[in-house]
């Protein structure tokens, strides 16, 4: 990793690319954001042993920047013996972060090929087991609640749970209630959780496919956002305008109230992120 960081603690998720086009647009990406000087960056994936091998190959690409770059690894649909491997050929390779995640649930099993990890915290647990102090693990955290969890109190409780496991970072799904994110670190400081709560901030740039993943993940999108958004229509130019606005002040309301940095899912674009940070550091 780079010896220097950017002030902030900032940080960058990238996906995968599928194609050729997509890889040779990324490394554009990962230079422009180099250039801030993250803490680190991270890479996605989903089940499935071919992305997998696409993710550890992006972290290769992302790695050439000099910063540190954090695979997610997830349990579902792996056992013991496939997440060891894993963890042994990340280790191989000089990787000494990751996200640490439960995944999604397989659609249509009755509970078969969940794997022999059910939940987040089994997974630290079994990464700390298998190679002690090796990573920096991060988890994931959720402001306005897991959107599969039964209450709010129930989801910090299992929060809690995963980072006493031995995770030593959370980052929280993407929100723009600040207040969501105040008092969800509230109450996670009451329940004994002391490590940073980076909050996971989303560039506004289509109205449409924010929508999707919103309504996928249990993000809110709060009323007079959804409304501005769809008045501009297929205006581009207009709701990437009105989203770095609204992104913008969100993320200095969050860094004025003690936010440790900013976890920024890019959808492998660097514009929208660096409008908001220089909006935010002048």
């Amino acid at each position: 990793m780079s010896t220097q960081q950017h002030p902030l603690g900032i940080s960058f998720e990238f996906f995968p690319p599928n194609t050729d086009a997509g890889r040779e647009k990324l490394v554009g990406v990962r230079d422009a954001l180099a250039r801030r000087e993250p803490r680190f960056f991270s890479v996605t994936y989903g089940a499935g042993g071919s992305t997998q091998d696409r993710t550890l190959n992006t972290v290769r690409m992302v790695r050439e920047s000099g910063f540190t770059t954090a695979p997610h690894l997830s349990c579902i649909g792996s056992d013991k013996g496939a997440l060891r491997e894993r963890l042994s050929r990340y280790r191989e390779e000089g990787i000494d972060s990751l996200v640490a995640l439960r995944g999604d649930m397989p659609s249509g099993t009755g509970g078969g090929g969940i794997g022999q990890l059910r939940y987040a915290n089994e997974l630290v647990e079994f990464i700390r087991e298998e190679t002690g102090d090796h990573f920096e693990i991060a988890v994931a955290a959720y402001p306005e609640s897991h959107p599969q969890a039964a209450n709010l109190e129930h989801d910090l409780t299992n929060f809690a749970r995963k980072m006493k496991a031995g995770a030593d970072i959370a980052i929280t799904q993407y929100f723009f209630s600040a207040e969501a994110y105040f008092h969800f670190v509230e109450r996670a400081r009451a329940l004994g959780v002391g490590a940073p709560i980076v909050p996971g901030i989303m560039p506004i740039t289509n109205y449409t496919k924010l929508a999707r993943f919103s309504d996928a993940c249990g993000a809110e999108i709060p009323r007079w956002i959804r409304k501005q958004l769809e008045a501009y229509g297929d205006d581009s130019e207009a709701i990437g305008a009105f989203g770095e606005e609204v992104v913008s002040r969100l993320c200095q309301r969050l860094l004025d109230g003690g936010a440790p940095g900013l976890h920024f899912y890019t959808l492998n674009q660097a514009t929208p992120c660096l409008r908001i940070l220089d909006n935010i550091t002048g």
